[in-house]
This record gives C-alpha cells, sequence and structure tokens, in this order.
C-alpha cells in the first residue's frame, strides 16, 4: 500500500477588476487511486510580486497586468481608501 501526494494548480481565473485567483489541488493517492483532495486558493492583486508564483501562474499575471490594469486597480483601492 503505497500513499502519495500530488499537487497542482488546477485552476487560474482573471476576475473584473484584474484580481488573479489560484486554485491548488492536492489529492491523495493510494496504490494510483485518489482516496482524498482538498482544495487551497489565494488570490493576486494587480501588480503585486509574483516572483515566488508558478511559471503558468505568473505568465497569466503578465498577460492580465497591463499598465492600464494595475493603473484602474490602484485608483480604486484610492477610492476605496477615501471612502468614495
Amino acid at each position: 500500500m503505497a500513499l502519495t501526494e500530488n499537487k497542482e494548480i488546477d485552476k487560474i481565473e482573471v476576475v473584473g477588476n484584474g484580481i488573479v485567483q489560484v486554485r491548488q489541488v492536492t489529492r491523495i493517492l493510494k496504490d494510483g487511486s485518489e482516496i482524498a483532495r482538498n482544495y487551497h486558493r489565494w488570490t493576486l492583486a494587480p501588480g503585486q510580486d509574483v516572483s515566488d508564483q508558478a511559471a503558468n501562474v505568473q505568465a497569466i499575471c503578465q498577460a492580465a497586468w497591463t499598465p492600464e490594469v494595475i493603473a484602474a486597480y490602484q485608483a480604486q483601492l484610492e477610492a476605496n481608501r477615501l471612502g468614495a
């Protein structure tokens, strides 16, 4: 009976304001058959340092985060801070 753990990023989504949502699945396998699964999710904001992320996540962020998207996101943060 061999138990193994397999982690992979199975979903990357970009939402309207440029936020990138990442989902990682962890599968536990017993003799090659999945016996358990769980998910870990996190978000990345436009302009955030993603150097510690997987290459596919970095590529999506680079494509999605144009200077205009980053500027609009920062402007929205500032408007929210000021109570607008």
